[in-house]
């Protein structure tokens, strides 16, 4: 969850470098945000989300969500008083959605464009 207001997108070709281990081979990332201390990427085959745990941070949980299983997704604009974007995403199987904050200075209209990019292929 986003709540320091830090949320920004980051270079997709850092990102690339940042998660190679996790790339197959030729994945490409398109774009990337970070929230705080978790990411959120998008590769030309799957959505990842990277979750720092704990403390430290130093353990971390890695979701990686194939487009093809995402059913539909759903954000939310920031408004006046609530300074929060929200991303909602459902995947098949699952009743509840993933769920991820974005500040104000992430633009929710292009983190959506880009899931639709990858979604209604």
């Amino acid at each position: 969850m986003a709540l320091f207001g830090n949320a920004h997108s980051i270079d997709p070709a850092q990102a690339q470098q940042d998660n190679a281990r996790l790339l197959g081979q030729g994945e490409q990332v398109h774009a990337a945000y970070l929230l705080i201390r978790d990411t959120i990427f998008f590769t030309d085959r799957r959505l990842v989300l990277v979750d720092k745990q704990g403390i430290t941070g130093k353990k971390t949980e890695y979701h990686s969500i194939p487009y093809k299983s995402i059913t539909h997704f759903a954000v939310e604009t920031a408004g006046t008083f609530d300074l929060d974007a929200e991303l909602k995403i459902w995947i098949s199987g699952s009743q509840l959605p993933v769920q991820k904050t974005f500040t104000k200075g992430v633009d929710i209209y292009e983190v959506q464009a880009i899931l639709t990019q990858f979604v209604a292929r």
